[in-house]
């Protein structure tokens, strides 16, 4: 595979529940991207709140792929250290962000000041992967609600923005409902992006995008409503054309 620096792997997960045996090929696309045979990871675990369980199924995971030794980048739980996670985080071949919730994720690496260490390494070129929640935080933005009985209460908020993209991970059983009402918010031609159960959505640096795994769905925003448009599937790369 040809090495390509910055580029942003954003992994739906569900590989199993898709039938994919084996490992994840969207996470082996990413350990193969870095070039390295073996390469370190450096594992941040915000959405989860560094949750034992979830940082040992994700190590699993990306050493079945092919990863060397992965690092606990500090940020939530009982070991907080912040300059040892941005030291983490500056020296690893690949960055990866677990699954979890959005929300809580941005919050804790904006409350441990750790948003710079994570923008130098995207610019020195280390790539990203992302899985579920950890794919969407690599976006541009995500919706929450300050009243989840109340449709009419949603909000954006920005996300790191390393991808220039809005996209959804595994929302194909409901609708892409969220993805969605987020859209609904943006101006009309926004795109956005749902990346299906055991698919990835590949952000190359020049902005092109590549389906990887299965299909991702492309939704754009229409004055009638939100509608999807295409399907991106393995295969020669698109376009970006988010705004």
């Amino acid at each position: 595979m040809t090495v390509v620096k910055g580029r942003l792997y954003l992994v739906a997960g569900g590989a199993a529940a898709a039938g994919v045996r084996g490992p994840d090929p969207a996470v082996r696309l990413a350990i193969q991207g870095t070039g390295r045979d073996r390469p370190s990871v450096a594992y941040v675990g915000a959405a989860s709140r560094d949750d034992p369980g979830v940082r040992r199924r994700s190590a699993a995971m990306l050493r079945k792929a092919g990863a060397g030794i992965v690092t606990t980048a500090p940020l939530a739980g009982g070991r907080i250290n912040a300059s040892v996670a941005a030291a983490v985080i500056g020296s690893a071949d690949l960055v990866f962000l677990s699954g979890g919730d959005v929300v809580a994720g941005m919050g804790v690496i904006e409350e441990r000041r750790v948003v710079q260490a994570l923008r130098r390494a995207h610019r020195a070129g280390i790539p990203f992967l992302g899985v579920s929640a950890g794919s969407i935080m690599l976006s541009r933005a995500w919706v929450r609600w300050s009243d989840s009985d109340d449709d009419g209460r949603a909000e954006i908020f920005p996300c790191l923005g390393f991808a220039r993209v809005f996209c959804d991970t595994h929302g194909e059983d409901d609708g892409w409902s969220e993805l969605k009402a987020m859209l609904t918010l943006r101006p009309a031609g926004t795109a956005g992006y749902g990346i299906v159960s055991g698919s990835a959505l590949i952000v190359h640096p020049d902005g092109s995008l590549e389906a990887a795994g299965g299909e991702v769905h492309v939704f754009r925003r229409r004055k009638a409503g939100v509608v999807q448009v295409d399907s991106l599937v393995p295969g020669p790369r698109a376009r970006d054309t988010a705004r």
